[in-house]
């Protein structure tokens, strides 16, 4: 363990890094921090000083309520962030989803809306989970997605197995990456999804060891949705939390807030994280979606965050 205290008193800084100093050795404090020795801590802190500086210039720049702060991730520099949390970019699927036909799905979008909705009020939705170093980001968005499937059709909230995809689907790259719209394809084949109790997560990949019995939950198809924020609310409200991709990297500081992500990041090319939309609602006028991500409740609203386009 690193001893904070000590560090405040010997460890002897510029005048002008007394503040970020204490910053810093509070950062350690919050969220447990272990650096090997005292090379490692003076680079994490050279890492965290050029970040206090990125926080202040998304800060500057953000057209929401989004306030960016100190987060658990203040001590990795943006190739780190990426190369672990966002290792990769999302690319158009080789053979393209079946968008889907809302009326035929029984969802009409001239019905009226509630102003506010949120499937974690209808318990839909399983408690925040984490993905640890590991960029399976795309496992977590769509057993978030099947889970909220699975308890409207069932009437049952299961917890499902993020760890099985990142094993045993064939098409992503497990902690490198992928995609929702694989790994609907790859729960298919497996027969299905087996529960977090029989298939626990450990945030790194292993040999399959899928048992066909211990199956909890099965799909037979996927669609993607119209990209018109009007269709996707009456999807939302009828039919069950939905998984998008998003591009993730200001989040890296986000603390709280509605965020409203800069037009560049909003393209399809620049798309590097799978999340799920459990809701939406507005702020003082200002609308937002209510967004689970898998990054532990101890980041960003208890683990979610609001995002407004």
């Amino acid at each position: 363990m690193i001893d904070t205290e000590e560090l405040r008193k010997s460890h002897r800084v510029k005048r002008k890094d007394i503040i970020p100093w204490n910053q810093f050795m509070d950062f350690i404090d919050e969220h447990d921090k272990n650096y090997s020795n005292k090379r490692e801590i003076l680079k994490k802190f050279k890492i965290f000083k050029t970040n206090l500086k990125a926080i202040k210039m998304y800060q500057q720049k953000e057209h929401g309520t989004a306030v960016y702060g100190i987060t658990q991730f203040a001590d990795l520099t943006p190739a780190q962030f990426k190369k672990i949390y966002l290792p990769y970019q999302w690319e158009e699927p080789i053979i393209p989803n079946r968008v889907a036909n809302l009326e035929a799905e029984g969802v009409y979008v001239e019905d009226a809306l509630p102003e506010t909705f949120d499937w974690r009020e209808h318990g839909a939705v399983t408690s925040v989970k984490n993905q640890g170093m590991c960029g399976s980001c795309w496992a977590f968005s769509t057993t978030g997605n099947v889970e909220g499937q699975w308890f409207l059709a069932k009437k049952k909230l299961v917890s499902l197995s993020e760890q099985e995809l990142v094993d045993c689907d064939k098409l992503d790259q497990g902690c490198e990456g992928g995609l929702p719209s694989n790994a609907y394809k790859e729960i298919i084949r497996l027969g299905g999804l087996e529960s977090e109790d029989k298939y626990p997560y450990d945030a790194r990949g292993e040999s399959c060891h899928v048992a066909k019995p211990d199956i909890s939950v099965y799909i037979n198809d996927s669609l993607e949705l119209p990209h018109d924020e009007k269709q996707m609310q009456s999807w939302l409200v009828q039919k069950g939390p939905i998984s998008i991709g998003i591009n993730a990297t200001p989040l890296q500081f986000y603390r709280h807030g509605i965020t409203h992500p800069w037009k560049i990041f909003c393209a399809p090319y620049m798309l590097n994280h799978g999340v799920l939309i459990v809701g939406y609602g507005t702020e003082k006028n200002k609308p937002f979606w209510i967004v689970k991500n898998s990054w532990g409740t101890r980041w960003g609203e208890q683990g979610y965050y609001r995002y407004d386009e």
